[in-house]
């Protein structure tokens, strides 16, 4: 297995593997789509592709265990550290336990740190306690708490 920089060739590749992560995410209370957005994933990832912030980890076959798409932090407001983003980690189930995420995590923070990145960031669902478990285990801890809700419905009349 190598890691190295997608290619084109593999835009439609890496789109049906991120159907695959957002169908897999579904599991831990998603929200995204997985076959709807195809089209918009692979337009960004194609995007991605040709500024060098996707990785994969190509067998010796040619076909793709896993990507991992990457980027500095864009943005308007100042902060006191610069910041690299994690966008995107996929790994096949069949090549889950191998090091393929832990080589493709590793190579991309080297490459925001190459860029200028003091901080690497990234999100997990709160309800997937494999992927926290891996984090942690890389050296990931919380800084943000994202919290949500589904509002109430009003099953009352104004006239009640």
């Amino acid at each position: 297995m190598e890691i190295e920089a997608a290619t084109m060739d593999d835009a439609d590749r890496l789109a049906a593997l991120w159907v695959d992560l957002a169908r897999d995410q579904r599991a831990h209370g998603s929200h995204l789509l997985a076959e709807p957005n195809r089209g918009s994933v692979r337009e960004g990832l194609a995007r991605s592709i040709v500024t060098e912030g996707v990785f994969v980890a190509r067998l010796s076959d040619g076909s793709i265990a896993g990507f991992v798409e990457f980027a500095p932090e864009t943005g308007g407001y100042r902060q006191d550290v610069e910041r690299g983003l994690i966008e995107n980690i996929y790994v096949r189930p069949s090549h889950r336990g191998d090091g393929v995420g832990e080589a493709l995590l590793v190579a991309a923070e080297e490459e925001l740190i190459a860029a200028g990145a003091e901080r690497i960031s990234l999100e997990v669902l709160a309800e997937n306690e494999a992927a926290r478990r891996f984090y942690e285990r890389q050296g990931y801890g919380e800084h943000r708490v994202e919290m949500e809700k589904a509002p109430e419905s009003d099953t009352h009349s104004k006239e009640d």
